[in-house]
This record gives C-alpha cells, structure tokens and sequence, in this order.
C-alpha cells in the first residue's frame, strides 16, 4: 500500500521517480483481498502488485530505502552495510526530516539525507517502536488496512512534502476529492 500511496502522491506532483517495494517473506504473491479492496476506495489500483523479496543488488542500486519497521531497517543494514545512510523507517524519515526542516531547492537529496542521518546509531535500531514502526495490517480486518492506509497517506504527503515543495492545495487525494487547504 506505501509504494502504491508514495506512487501516487509523487506522480500527482510530476515528480519522476522509481518507486518499487520489497520486504523479508514471499515472492511473488499478490498483495491481500483486503489491500486491493482497501486501494481501491482510494482510487488507487493493487491488483497487479507482486511481493518482492529485499536483495544486496535491489537496496545498493536504491537513492532512498523507506522501510515500514525497524527490522526493515535492520535486514536492509545486514544486507548492504554501506546503505545504513539511506534506510529509514517511514516515520523515522518524516520525523528526522520535519525537525530538520523541508528540503531547500538548492540541496539535493542526497546532502538532505545525510543531514537527517547524523547521529543515528544501528543499535537505535533494535526491537520494536511504535515511535518508527507502522503495524502490518496483514490478517486483520478491513477497518485496520483502511487506517493504515489513512496513516501511510499522511505519512507519504509529509514525506513529499519535505523533499519537494508543497502541493497546491486543491490537489486531488488518492480518492480524487480535493484535499483541504489545512492538510
């Protein structure tokens, strides 16, 4: 659901990038009933997604991973070391970013990103956090996919939102209603 919503916000703005997800488990499996279902009242389509599993080559050739929890995080690092400045958790990356400040015009994201990663250690990294993780909605009911695609929403405009300049507030939201000026 985050490539699908991160996809979508970055293409409302015409901003190109490659977006594409992986996690630990399966590959090749489409994504659940309830996660199609779920995109789909959001105007968003999943049924052509197939799981990925994370490689070396996947992450080393990535600008920027966006990890849903922290052991994401953590297998990315065990996978591709030299990749620990460009792993974050989602909220992690919104957080560090929000206190850092959006990013200015004249910075590339790479700089950006070395800045939001300065004084981070591996280790902060260990277990779960509510304060970095987002729950997996898998095997749960409909109600808890719809809020965590409410929250990966939210997450995915802030995200955007710092690295690139605001979208104009009549944008249109994944659903295609007019998002509120105050968003």
């Amino acid at each position: 659901m985050a490539e699908a919503l991160l996809r979508h916000s970055l293409d409302s703005r015409a901003i190109p990038a490659t977006v594409s997800s992986a996690g630990l488990l399966f590959d090749g499996e489409p994504a659940t009933g309830t996660a199609v279902d779920t995109l789909d009242e959001l105007g968003l389509d999943l049924h052509g997604h197939r799981s990925r599993v994370i490689t070396p080559d996947l992450v080393g050739s990535a600008d920027l991973i966006v990890a849903m929890a922290r052991e994401h995080v953590r297998e990315v690092v065990i996978r591709r070391p030299d990749r620990y400045g460009r792993v974050f958790t989602l909220r992690e990356l919104v957080r560090r970013g929000e206190e850092a400040g959006p990013r200015p015009g004249d910075e590339s994201i790479e700089a950006w990103l070395d800045r939001l990663h300065v004084g981070r250690r591996p280790s902060a990294h260990q277990g779960a956090s509510s304060l970095d993780d987002i729950a997996d909605p898998v095997g749960r009911g409909p109600e808890v996919y719809a809020r965590t695609a409410a929250d990966l929403g939210v997450l995915v405009t802030r995200l955007t939102d710092l690295l690139w300049d605001p979208a104009p507030a009549t944008a249109e939201t994944p659903s295609g209603r007019s998002a509120p000026p105050d968003r």
